[in-house]
């Protein structure tokens, strides 16, 4: 009377085994080439550019310190940042190097 009859409905059909691998290689490949690639090639350009890091380059630290390279060792570099000032920091810590010319007033 009040509840009406609950009547069954056919099963969806299955999908095949075919088709589920197809997606799983395929949202692998979009993560591969969308997130993982760009990454890794960022990486590379970054190890490149420390290497690379040379007396007298002016660079921007992790936190945005901007200074001049000073002494260079194998693990840390010694930035100058003002007259008569340096600190010293890890290679891995700088993000950029900037053109010659960019900071105004270090020697």
């Amino acid at each position: 009377m009040l509840i009406s009859n609950a009547w069954a409905q056919a099963a969806a059909p299955a999908a095949g085994f075919d088709s589920q691998i197809f997606v799983l290689i395929a949202m692998l490949a979009v993560f591969y080439f969308i997130l993982i690639r760009p990454q890794m090639k960022r990486a590379k350009e970054h190890k490149a550019m420390i290497v690379a890091l040379q007396k007298g380059d002016e660079v921007v630290a992790a936190g945005g310190i901007v200074g001049k390279v000073g002494k260079i060792s194998e693990n840390y570099v010694a930035l100058q940042i003002s007259e008569g000032v340096e600190i010293q920091m890890q290679r891995a810590a700088v993000q950029l190097v900037l053109p010659k010319g960019t900071i105004k007033g270090i020697d």
